[in-house]
């Protein structure tokens, strides 16, 4: 495993929205879901906006690796399960900073207590050159 670059993680985090997708046992990958990031102290995090019932979510903690595109960058990652260990005011803080132009509806969804358990840390597995970063 390896770790986001700055140049990496801001890129990711500024990002609008990300696709994630699961990898399957065969080596196969999921549909994308497009979903909102955010970086945290050179970290990289997703939540599940419906909780630990969404398709996406079940299907990251099932496989535990995939493939993320954001911010013009396209790289494999593993699923971590970052609930207890996460800055979770700091991810709050974030979401709210980026997202609150929508309204607190939809960010309601993503942050607070209730979204802290369904909190993943993408984790990169190769960024030595992942698409579309430069070498």
């Amino acid at each position: 495993m390896s770790t986001w670059t700055p140049g990496q993680s801001h890129r990711v985090g500024s990002a609008t929205e990300l696709d994630l997708a699961s990898k399957w046992a065969d080596g196969s990958m999921s549909g994308y879901t497009t979903m909102w990031v955010v970086a945290v102290a050179g970290e990289v995090y997703v939540r599940s906006a419906g909780g630990p019932d969404r398709p996406w979510y079940r299907r990251a903690l099932a496989c535990g690796s995939g493939r993320i595109r954001a911010g013009g960058i396209e790289v494999d990652v593993t699923f971590d399960t970052a609930s207890t260990e996460a800055p979770h005011d700091a991810i709050d803080a974030e979401y709210h900073a980026k997202y609150d132009r929508y309204g607190p509806g939809p960010v309601g969804h993503v942050t607070g207590t209730a979204s802290h358990p369904v909190t993943i840390r993408l984790v990169p597995l190769d960024t030595a050159n992942p698409t579309g970063e430069p070498t």
